[in-house]
């Protein structure tokens, strides 16, 4: 097994997760600024209809809306839900083994502080991302940010290294010369 990676290893998943958050927090004003509340704009309309749409929403519960039933409990709940897990993948990054866990790490972190932002902040999250795939599953897939897809690809990542990525031996580097053991042949 690997030794776990060093700090500077690590310094990727810092910056995926504030470029993340970056790009999920700007994408959330520029929705709320520019939209009203459940207002909805259909994207690329000509060539796919109402299969891309951007509609604003307001979720106080978890993914696909689930909640406690109280706005005050969610908030709580999920705040407190979030800093537990971003522990436990911060201790989870610097023990990573491969690269891909580091990337991952740093896109779920990036879509948890993003969306933890919002929960402290307005008390719910800004989704606005609404995709339709006819007759699957459901009628709509549930509306989502630019956090959620985080969370999503660095989930499918670590996915990815669980199934495909097999830890290679270490070999112990020394610094000292193999002994040749020579042996001489009395004739």
């Amino acid at each position: 097994m690997k030794p776990p990676l060093t700090q500077l290893k690590v310094s990727p998943a810092y910056f995926i997760m504030m470029l993340v958050l970056v790009l999920d927090q700007l994408s959330k004003t520029i929705v709320r600024v520019n939209m009203e509340l459940h207002q909805s704009i259909p994207l690329l309309k000509k060539l796919f209809g109402d299969t891309f749409m951007l509609i604003y929403v307001e979720n106080t519960g978890a993914a696909f809306s689930l909640g406690l039933g109280s706005d005050a409990v969610n908030r709580v709940f999920f705040i407190s839900v979030t800093f537990v897990a971003a522990a436990f993948i911060l201790y989870l990054l610097y023990h990573s083994m491969h690269r891909i866990q580091v990337i991952a790490f740093g896109f779920v972190l990036g879509g948890a502080f993003g969306n933890l932002v919002d929960r402290i902040l307005f008390g719910g999250v800004t989704d606005f991302f609404s995709v339709d795939f006819p007759d699957f599953i459901m009628q709509r897939f549930p509306i989502f940010n630019v956090a959620d897809s985080a969370i999503f690809i660095g989930v499918c990542l670590l996915i990815y290294d669980m199934l495909f990525i097999k830890d290679e031996p270490i070999t112990q580097a020394t610094d000292e010369t193999p002994e040749i053991e020579i042996t001489t042949k009395e004739i």
